[in-house]
């Protein structure tokens, strides 16, 4: 799937008027691309964000030549909401690049039904490869964590053609935790001793209410 946006170039120091007119800044830099200060419309980036993620090639339109880029930080406003600044990393043509691709965990791991839980290990992985064949996310099938010796190693991920990645293949991407036992609720040990004392107590007084009695 192809991603595309539009943006235009802008004077830096005018960030504030940007954001007020529905706009976020931006910069586009690259090994062999002159950094760029650059305006984009806020809904319609973070509508890109959503849909292609940040390992997703992403063609910048309205500097001339489309530019193939990809989404390499991401500034969020944590007050008022939303993203307010974003860096895109210039691709070079025909070079494999290095970045980062979320694994995406898909369908159930039938361990938990006996109250076993998932612990993911990996939440994305480093990857080497030509633009062209740059997956958007690798999928993790759980289907495969059926007991609580289960482990998904990344020589179990279905990495596609062309696709290199710099980890051993026993490396753990996620494994299985057993179901926690219930342990059998105790007394404590101050209320066992206060019983015995007020126990003892009663007794005492008992006897020496008989004695009185009896004189």
């Amino acid at each position: 799937m192809t991603f595309k946006i539009a943006v235009e170039k802008r004077e830096v120091g005018n960030s504030a008027a940007l954001r007020q007119e529905g706009s976020i800044p931006g910069v586009v830099y690259g090994p062999k691309q002159e950094a760029i200060s650059l305006k984009l419309n806020k809904v319609e980036f973070e509508k890109l964000l959503h849909e292609a993620g940040e390992s997703s090639i992403v063609n910048l339109e309205g500097l001339g030549e489309e530019m193939e880029v990809l989404i390499q930080d991401v500034a969020f406003n944590a007050e008022r909401g939303g993203v307010e600044h974003v860096d895109f990393y210039a691709i070079e043509r025909g070079k494999e690049l290095t970045t980062n691709v979320a694994l995406h965990f898909e369908g159930e791991a039938p361990v938990t039904k006996s109250g076993a839980t998932v612990t993911k290990v990996l939440y994305e992985i480093e990857v080497t490869c030509r633009p062209s064949v740059l997956p958007s996310q690798i999928v993790v099938d759980q289907a495969t964590l059926v007991d609580e010796d289960s482990v998904i190693t990344v020589g179990d991920l279905d990495i596609p053609e062309g696709v290199k990645i710099d980890l051993e293949d026993d490396v753990v991407v996620a494994s299985v935790a057993a179901a926690r036992e219930e342990e059998p609720e105790t007394v404590p040990e101050s209320e066992e001793s206060g019983e015995g004392t007020e126990a003892g107590a009663t007794e005492e007084s008992g006897e020496e209410t008989n004695e009185t009695e009896g004189e």
